[in-house]
This record gives structure tokens, C-alpha cells and sequence, in this order.
């Protein structure tokens, strides 16, 4: 319960702070991508020591199928991370509204594609992007890895290289969860592409674990 409760607030966090800075500062390229990257290096060695700080479907795959949790965790760290990144997107609609915008015009933060990319570059860049992040996060979580308590800043810095390339793409996911939770609020086109930010990041996650375990031997 402890683990759930500590994914369920990292990504509330992820999911409020990255969107909301996305939100609110007009998409500025540079400070989104710190929002996201810092989210996580808060949340890192905050909840870090009693879930390890997945917050992330993708992350949580990658990390069942290397079998460092079991399927059941996973199952109950997807359903605690959709939870936390639905009332983060919930909180930040509220937050929107209070300002007297519409979250209907200014949006939520939500991934998409159609206007800088097509679907098949989509799906491309966010299998990509989630490789990257995702092996980053295997490698130096690794038994064998040497990173030690370094581990949540090297995970943020990478987190920030990944927007500095997505946001203008498909304004980045990496996280099904991240790209869910704003999306069931605001419905329209962000349901009906979301599907590419749930599948496209799942697939690069489970790339990752098994290059990392084949090729890199992160695994025991």
C-alpha cells in the first residue's frame, strides 16, 4: 500500500508540475523540460526509497519483465500511477479554471501529433525517446551499476534531454500515464490519439529492459 500510495503521488506531481509549467508558460521549450526532469529528481529521493520511484507504466513494465518486481506490483503500480496522473490533470483543471482561462483553449499539456508530425513519426519518436529514458533508468538502477545515490539526478537530466527533442514533436510522453491523465479531461482529439502514448512508450519500455538485460547485462 505504501508503494501505491508513493506512486500515486509522484506522479500527481510529475503530471501537475510538467503540465502545469507547460500550461502556463506558453510551452516554453527549455523550462517544461526542466519541470519534467526536476519533477522527477524531486520525487526521486522523495518516494525513491519505498517505491523507487517509477511513476511511469513504462518504467514498471521494464522493470516486471527484468523481473525486478512481480507482474502483480506492476499491476498495482500502472493502477496507482493512472490514479495519481488523473488527479494531477484534475488539480491542474482546477488550477486553469481558477484563473478564468478555459483548459479547453489553453489545453492540459496533452500529447498529440498531426501538426509538427504524422502518426508514423509519432509512434517512432516516442518508442525512441522511451528506449533512451527508459535504459537510462535500467543501467544505472542496476545491482551492477555504480551510481548510487547519483542515480535520481542522472534519471531527471535524461528525462530533460528527452523533452528538449519530443515537446515540439509530440510534446512528449515517454509516460502512458502522464498522457492519459490530461487526456480523459479534456476528451476530443487527446482521447482519440492517446492510444499512441499508451502503446509507442510500452513498446520502448519493454525494448529497453530486454536490451539492457541482453546487451548491457544490467540483470544479475
Amino acid at each position: 500500500m505504501k508503494k501505491c500510495i508513493a506512486e500515486f503521488l509522484g506522479t500527481l506531481v510529475l503530471v501537475l508540475f510538467g503540465c502545469g509549467v507547460a500550461v502556463f508558460s506558453g510551452v516554453d521549450l527549455t523550462a517544461t523540460a526542466l519541470a519534467f526532469g526536476l519533477a522527477i529528481v524531486a520525487m526521486a529521493y522523495t518516494i525513491g526509497p519505498v517505491s523507487g520511484c517509477h511513476v511511469n507504466p513504462a518504467v514498471s513494465l521494464a522493470m516486471a519483465i527484468n523481473k525486478r518486481i512481480s507482474w502483480l506490483e506492476f499491476a498495482f503500480y500502472a493502477a496507482a500511477q493512472i490514479l495519481g496522473a488523473i488527479a494531477g490533470a484534475a488539480l491542474l483543471y482546477a488550477i486553469v479554471k481558477s484563473t478564468g482561462a478555459n483548459p479547453a483553449q489553453t489545453g492540459l499539456g496533452q500529447n498529440g501529433y498531426g501538426a509538427n508530425i504524422d502518426l508514423c513519426g509519432a509512434i517512432i519518436a516516442e518508442v525512441v525517446l522511451t528506449f533512451v529514458f527508459v535504459l537510462t533508468i535500467v543501467a544505472v538502477t542496476s545491482p551492477k551499476s555504480g551510481s548510487g545515490k547519483k542515480a535520481g539526478i542522472v534519471i531527471g537530466l535524461t528525462l530533460t534531454l528527452i523533452h528538449l527533442l519530443g515537446i515540439r514533436l509530440t510534446g512528449t510522453s515517454v509516460n502512458p500515464a502522464r498522457s492519459l491523465g490530461p487526456a480523459l479531461l479534456l476528451m476530443g482529439n487527446a482521447i482519440a490519439q492517446v492510444w499512441v502514448f499508451i502503446a509507442a512508450p510500452l513498446v520502448g519500455g519493454a525494448l529497453a529492459a530486454i536490451f539492457g538485460k541482453f546487451v548491457l547485462g544490467t540483470e544479475d
